[in-house]
């Protein structure tokens, strides 16, 4: 049976992503050329209510890659897979392709 987390409020789950040790090519990178803290949003909470109670939806949508902060996040490990609970607002920004 396959688990599925559905974070509440305004929280989100992120598969870390892992970055390659070496290119394509064969080149060793060295450690902390490849530490960017990012991941992908696998799910997002339907957002926090404010004073009024309305709806503050959540800034990223599923499928989203992120920066996170270095520290901070609730780890999770559903079956194989490892992931983790931020709060919305403490994503950093999303990345971008060019």
């Amino acid at each position: 049976m396959m688990k599925r987390l559905m974070p509440t409020f305004n929280r989100i789950l992120v598969q870390k992503v892992i970055q390659p040790a070496k290119t394509e090519s064969g080149i060793l990178l060295p450690e902390k050329s490849s530490k960017l803290n990012s991941g992908r949003v696998v799910a997002v909470g339907p957002g926090s209510r404010d004073k009024d109670g309305k709806l503050i939806p959540v800034s990223v949508k599923e499928g989203d890659t992120v920066l996170l902060p270095e520290y901070g996040g609730t780890q999770v490990k559903l079956g194989e897979n490892e992931y983790h609970l931020f709060r919305d607002e403490d994503v950093l920004g999303t990345l971008h392709e060019d």
